[in-house]
């Protein structure tokens, strides 16, 4: 269900390093870590409000701009548990950690929408079985 490969930097990685890695990744965010533990998240978005005001990209890096309050998911919790975290946090990104906190993967919304499309597609398939068998 989690994406393994994770786009990282870290605190001090220059926000125009961080917008190369989204272009040559085509991902919409980086998660932000410190020896492998996320401590924060950049999204495209964030960027693209946080330069409103600035003067200068070269000057800013991801502590200016990462979310503090990072919200994670333990990677032996279910699609489920993850759809309903993104749900009550509202976020599209989540961030997986195993038992010590070490990143080993991210959830997207994207990804949860593919998950659960094909299980309702699969669900769709047996009734439709069922009903022709009767």
């Amino acid at each position: 269900m989690a994406t393994a490969e994770v786009v990282t930097a870290h605190t001090d990685t220059g926000i125009r390093d961080v917008l190369d890695q989204m272009d040559e990744n085509d991902v919409g965010s980086v998660i932000i870590t410190d020896d492998d533990e996320p401590v924060g998240i950049v999204t495209d978005r964030m960027i693209a409000m946080g330069l409103r005001d600035v003067e200068s990209i070269d000057d800013v890096t991801t502590a200016d701009m990462m979310t503090e309050d990072l919200v994670t998911i333990s990677e032996d919790e279910t699609h489920f548990e993850a759809l309903e975290t993104m749900s009550t946090e509202g976020i599209r990104r989540l961030p997986v950690v195993d038992a010590d906190g070490m990143l080993r993967g991210i959830i997207t919304l994207d990804d949860m929408l593919v998950v659960t499309a094909s299980e309702l597609s699969n669900a769709a398939d047996v009734i439709e079985q069922q009903t022709e068998s009767h």
